[in-house]
């Protein structure tokens, strides 16, 4: 199993109801393919940097599960095709661990030192 997100850009004109349709239909596929599903979180609607199809604005939904990567292509199937989802994008979640960047050491030269040479202006 893999942990994922997907952030979905609905239409904002969709009432309510089919909005939560369409989540329900991709929990449904989440867990009909074996995977859980963690949580639905409506950012709600807001300003959209370009237009789409004529709308200024989107509704957004962030949906997280654990499902294996099958399961994520049919789910990104039924997502295309679905009237009412403007864009969607599903990405693996990072796990939470530790920082991969080591601290600075002091015996180590700074990654942007200063010239070794003058500019050769006169101020």
């Amino acid at each position: 199993m893999i942990d994922y997100e997907i952030v979905l850009l609905l239409d904002p004109e969709l009432p309510d109801e089919r909005q939560n349709e369409i989540v329900t239909r991709t929990r449904e596929l989440v867990e009909g393919g074996g995977g859980t599903f963690e949580s639905h979180d409506v950012w709600g609607r807001r300003k959209l940097a370009y237009e789409i199809d004529h709308k200024a604005d989107g509704a957004y939904h962030l949906l997280t599960f654990s499902a294996e990567p099958g399961t994520l292509d049919e789910i990104s199937r039924v997502l295309k095709i679905t009237d009412g989802v403007m864009r969607h994008l599903a990405v693996k979640r990072p796990k939470p661990g530790p920082s991969l960047t080591a601290p600075p050491s002091a015996d180590r030269e700074p990654e942007y030192a200063e010239p070794a040479f003058e500019s050769g202006r006169n101020e």
